[in-house]
């Protein structure tokens, strides 16, 4: 019997088996936070970039979670203020995949794998993915939430990726509305790009905790959305990083509070 979509989204919302270490980036230069499984060698990772004003604690539960999948994660706190830039943070996500696949992590006993690296990031680090991306031959996919436009444009850089992408855009988003970010994002990509559309969510829905921003920022924290972003997020990256073909049934299908809009099929392109 195949396994339905819901059955998948439900497993990988859940911690992954694996235990999972922290630790500092700024050992090798960049200030910023990095999650590894407990031990394993030839793994993947992934970059991730914050949003305006967002520290990389916002993330942390989505960090975290990636990590207990199997997947290094890499988050570098710089440019978090108001006037950031986001050519310079685009750097600083391909610097992280340099420590990440450059380092043995942990106590020797973790090494990444440079041909299974990916990016990921929030509002303008979204954007800042895109940019790296372009930028960065050795990425192998690329997944947004609620991108924002960037200078340099993302929308341009897009063109130049050829690597799958999944791009998340919160339909109550008043800072980085769908139409006029995500969804450029998404029809300029070179490459196989879905776009899923979380009718509900709002700008802050991905990020998680409070912070003082949240007076400049619309939008609040939502559960429900982080859960169903860890689910798909893991499934993109696991499918595209290291070749797990069990949670192509959900990659393709639509899902509740996280509808595909256009074409379908992301997996077998």
């Amino acid at each position: 019997m195949a396994v339905k979509p819901k059955h998948l989204l439900d497993e990988l919302s859940r911690p992954g088996p694996h235990q999972v270490l922290r630790g500092d980036l700024a050992l090798a230069g960049v200030p910023g936070t990095v999650f590894t499984p407990h031990s394993g060698l030839g793994l993947p990772a992934v970059a991730f970039g914050h949003g305006w004003l967002q520290p990389p604690d916002r993330y942390l539960g989505l960090l975290r979670h990636l990590a207990s999948w199997g997947i290094v994660t890499a988050a570098p706190a710089t440019h978090k203020g108001p006037l950031g830039s986001h050519r310079l943070l685009a750097g600083d996500l391909r610097t992280a995949l340099d420590v990440c696949a450059g380092v043995r992590l942990g106590d020797g006993a973790i090494s990444v794998d440079a041909g299974k690296l990916g990016i990921a990031g929030h509002g303008g680090g979204g954007g800042c993915a895109v940019l790296a991306a372009a930028e960065d031959g050795r990425v192998r996919a690329v997944a947004t939430l609620a991108a924002a436009q960037t200078r340099p444009y993302a929308t341009d850089a897009a063109r130049r990726c050829a690597m799958p992408s999944l791009h998340l855009a919160a339909g109550a988003d008043l800072v980085a509305p769908p139409a006029g970010n995500a969804e450029l994002i998404a029809d300029a990509w070179g490459g196989p790009a879905q776009l899923r559309l979380l009718p509900k969510a709002n700008h802050l829905s991905f990020a998680e905790g409070r912070h003082w921003s949240d007076l400049l920022v619309s939008g609040k924290p939502d559960h429900g959305v982080r859960r169903i972003t860890k689910a798909l997020l893991t499934a993109f990256f696991l499918r595209h990083l290291t070749g797990e073909e069990r949670y192509d049934v959900l990659l393709d299908a639509d899902v509740k509070r996280a509808v595909i809009m256009g074409e379908p099929e992301l997996t077998s392109r």
